[in-house]
């Protein structure tokens, strides 16, 4: 049996928001799809350069009444990056929490505007603790 990565799904309750926050972590937009009928719209952002890897947003235009508030059962979604620290930095710097720091030089932890758990993590080797990310305690959950 063969088996090929598609996508990971998450739903959005402000498009445009979710877009600036995928946006800021260096996601690309690949295509749109807007259903008239089915009244949505999904989004695909990925990483420059890797178009198979994407997340798809799932906008419903009349709203998710009835649909669980936390994405808690979701999971997260996982990007290496080149400088956590900088990343970091730059998230913050935008108005992102920085949920779990990257105490370690390794892994750090954030959250959409949708409470979607985001993961990120170093790429190689672990880079040296430094602050103002050393001293920093977990914000809220992860």
């Amino acid at each position: 049996m063969a088996l090929r990565y598609l996508h990971t799904m998450v739903r959005v309750l402000d498009l445009e928001a979710s877009m600036a926050f995928y946006k800021l972590l260096g996601l690309e937009e690949t295509r749109r799809i807007e259903n008239e009928q089915g009244r949505f719209t999904l989004v695909f952002l990925a990483p420059p350069g890797q178009p198979e890897c994407p997340v798809e947003l799932t906008w419903n235009w009349d709203g998710d009444d009835g649909l669980p508030s936390d994405s808690r059962h979701f999971g997260h979604l996982a990007y290496e990056v080149d400088d956590i620290y900088a990343t970091c930095t730059h998230l913050e710097a935008n108005g992102v929490t920085i949920n779990r720091p990257p105490r370690d030089g390794r892994m750090a932890f954030v959250r959409s505007p949708d409470n979607v758990s985001i993961e990120l993590l170093q790429k190689g080797e672990a880079l040296a603790p430094a602050e103002p990310w050393a001293s920093r305690d977990n914000i809220g959950h992860w």
